[in-house]
């Protein structure tokens, strides 16, 4: 199993994952192993920099030119305290934190700073918008066309006043009170007795206070930088020297003062000037999305739902250098590229129509038998003859999802209450806002259509749960102590995920299918496709475990055409002929209503061996063939020999229907 991270790959081992060797790294016997067609290659969130990035092609939804269908409107508040002055206001490099990373500017120019960074591409943010993302999204529906700037003000309370009002902070002050201060309504009391209560006149107010999210510092300048928390410094603790330096937090027993003091960023959309989650937080405040994330720092330890791979989970963290690099100001690290929207989600706000997915039945499919069709990245809009993605609804008796319960207490791959509606299958492709995500391939998760508790131990908010194709320990570091210690991801972290994608073909280092047999489906990734462009596409299968009524499966097979290639190896191309006999129109059962297109395929599972002749070795690129009924496609048997092998071979063929494995064939093919 291959879970790699790309900078620790050797030249030769890169090649062979990306399909490029042959011969360079090949041995020199029957043991050449083939490229595989879809190779998994996990990139770590640490490893990642801007050069990740892939634009998508022929469009930037971050020019500001592209109006959306709809806008969204926002003011933008700027405020800082007597004890913290706007870090970008600072030379660059000094405060404790290392910031800013870019040279200062004046506090009058603060307000309109952020509006910018966060508006107008340029590079400081590298080009990339909160309007660019939701643009991305939606295709062009929505956008942030306004950030309008106020400010800057100055609180009347410390910033340690409202940021030690949280997560059981409130006696950690410096002058022995206990506070509990919220700081929205001194913000807005600011700014309306400035210009008046515009609130009518924005759809949002975006919050931007001096200092840091205590979401993107308690770990990194806690346990990361100190030992222990007496290890803590005079200057990372409280200005009371007779208090101590430490205090609590909101996952673990402590972080470093300086650290706790700050706010945690919250759903009202207030923010520190590190803080790249801003377009998650337009996910809770617009389209009323929850989040999808677990605790992953208490026992027992309950996975991730979608991880990496949805912005309202931790993919609201993908960017450049990971979680670990969300202190940095301004946010063009961690969390600067957040993930994208799951198929669930950009259904539930209506970015795509329903006509763009295909969604069927589970008691449909023993009806029609076996669908295959094609499914796009969904960073861009479906290819011809293809979809943003498949959904299979879990309808029929009671109840509709049939998993087994189990106890999340002592299983933390639980997906809590079996409460699901539809499986969903997608494709992520590193390109636009996805290029930070860790890997292309295909995504399949079990869905909700309505929010809804985990249950058991450590319940969390859970309406997109991921399947994921490894789910073993990924066996990555998550950080290294002060005194050397390695402290590794736990099973509850979201890059556990990371290599959770479906890959078409064999040896990927991950799977082509999944089988869920209490609720009697079986997926399929068949096969991977580019375009012109580079955008990828893969066909994609799904069949009911319950049979089929009313079909008569059939096939032919032919015996192969020879053909040498330039690395030596013979390649034997069996012909398949798809022989059904014509299916009635049976779309009406499912509730996309016009798929006879799709039910035209049959699904085979192929097998290569040698059977006479020593020193051979037969390949296959893929187990899977998917044909559509009337016509061809080839099955490449692909022949390596070593220098003492036999002057002849054998090399038998199996191909039997995944509808009716009952009907099956075989053929012996003698090489001279």
């Amino acid at each position: 199993m291959m879970k790699l991270k790309l900078s620790s790959l050797s030249r030769c081992k890169m090649m062979f994952l990306l399909g490029l060797a042959f011969t360079a790294c090949q041995p020199k016997d029957a043991d050449i192993v083939l490229a595989p067609i879809d190779p998994m290659v996990v990139v770590d969130q640490d490893d990642m920099t801007w050069a990740d990035y892939k634009p998508i092609p022929g469009i930037s939804w971050a020019d500001p030119t592209l109006k959306p269908e709809k806008g969204y409107r926002i003011a933008l508040v700027a405020v800082d305290f007597d004890d913290q002055p706007f870090v970008m206001t600072l030379p660059k490099h000094s405060d404790l934190f290392g910031n800013p990373q870019i040279d200062p500017v004046s506090r009058e120019e603060i307000p309109q700073f952020y509006a910018d960074f966060f508006l107008k591409p340029s590079a400081v943010n590298n080009g990339q918008t909160i309007n660019g993302y939701w643009m991305e999204q939606s295709r062009g529906k929505f956008g942030v066309t306004e950030l309008v700037p106020y400010g800057p003000y100055r609180m009347p309370k410390n910033l340690w006043e409202y940021g030690l009002s949280e997560w059981g902070q409130n006696e950690f002050t410096p002058d022995g009170s206990v506070v509990n201060n919220r700081m929205e309504p001194d913000v807005d009391s600011l700014w309306i007795a400035d210009v008046g209560d515009l609130r009518k006149n924005y759809d949002a107010i975006l919050r931007i206070y001096a200092g840091y999210d205590e979401t993107g510092i308690w770990q990194e300048f806690g346990e990361m930088k100190f030992l222990s928390k007496e290890d803590i410094p005079a200057e990372w603790g409280n200005p009371n020297p007779d208090k101590p330096r430490w205090a609590a937090t909101r996952y673990v027993e402590w972080t470093s003062w300086k650290a706790a003091q700050m706010q945690w960023g919250i759903s009202s959309m207030r923010q520190g000037e590190n803080s790249g989650t801003i377009t998650h937080e337009i996910g809770h405040l617009k389209f009323r999305i929850g989040d999808n994330n677990n605790n992953p720092y208490v026992t027992p330890y309950r996975r991730a739902g979608s991880g990496p791979w949805d912005m309202m989970d931790r993919g609201s963290f993908n960017g450049p250098g990971g979680p670990h690099m969300r202190w940095v100001v301004p946010p063009i690290a961690g969390a600067a590229m957040p993930a994208g929207l799951m198929l669930r989600n950009r259904m539930a706000i209506d970015f795509i129509s329903p006509n763009d997915v295909l969604i069927l039945s589970r008691d449909g499919l023993v009806e029609t038998g076996t669908v295959v069709a094609n499914v796009t990245a969904r960073a861009v809009e479906p290819l011809l003859d293809s979809y943003a993605g498949l959904i299979v609804r879990l309808d029929g008796d009671l109840p509709h999802d049939r998993t087994p319960a189990s106890d999340p207490a002592t299983n933390p791959m639980s997906p809590g209450v079996p409460t699901y509606n539809f499986y969903s299958m997608e494709v992520v492709q590193r390109i636009g806002y996805d290029s930070f995500c860790p890997d292309n391939g295909v995504l399949l998760a079990l869905n909700k259509d309505k929010e809804g508790h985990s249950g058991g131990p450590n319940s969390f908010n859970l309406f997109n749960w991921v399947i994921d194709a490894n789910p073993e320990d990924i066996n990555m570091v998550d950080f290294v102590r002060p005194d050397g210690s390695k402290v590794m991801r736990t099973v509850a972290d979201y890059r556990q995920l990371n290599d959770a994608l479906f890959h078409a073909g064999l040896n990927s280092g991950s799977k082509f299918e999944f089988v869920d047999e209490p609720n009697g489906l079986h997926f399929y990734v068949i096969d991977i496709h580019r375009s012109s462009q580079g955008i990828l596409s893969y066909s994609l299968g799904v069949r009911s475990l319950d049979g089929e009524k009313e079909r008569t499966r059939s096939f032919l097979l032919e015996n192969p055409k020879q053909v040498s290639t330039s690395k030596g190896i013979k390649r034997l191309d069996f012909t398949i002929r798809n022989d059904d006999r014509p299916v009635a129109d049976m779309s009406s059962v499912h509730p996309s209503g016009d798929v006879a297109r799709h039910l035209l395929y049959d699904i085979y599972r192929v097998k290569a061996e040698v059977v006479e002749g020593d020193g051979y070795k037969a390949q296959l690129l893929n187990e899977l063939v998917a044909v559509k009924q009337g016509h061809e496609d080839r099955i490449s048997v692909y022949l390596s020999k070593d220098v003492n092998a036999s002057p002849n071979a054998t090399v038998r063929l199996s191909v039997v229907s995944e509808s009716n494995p009952s009907v099956s064939k075989e053929t012996l093919y003698k090489l001279n």
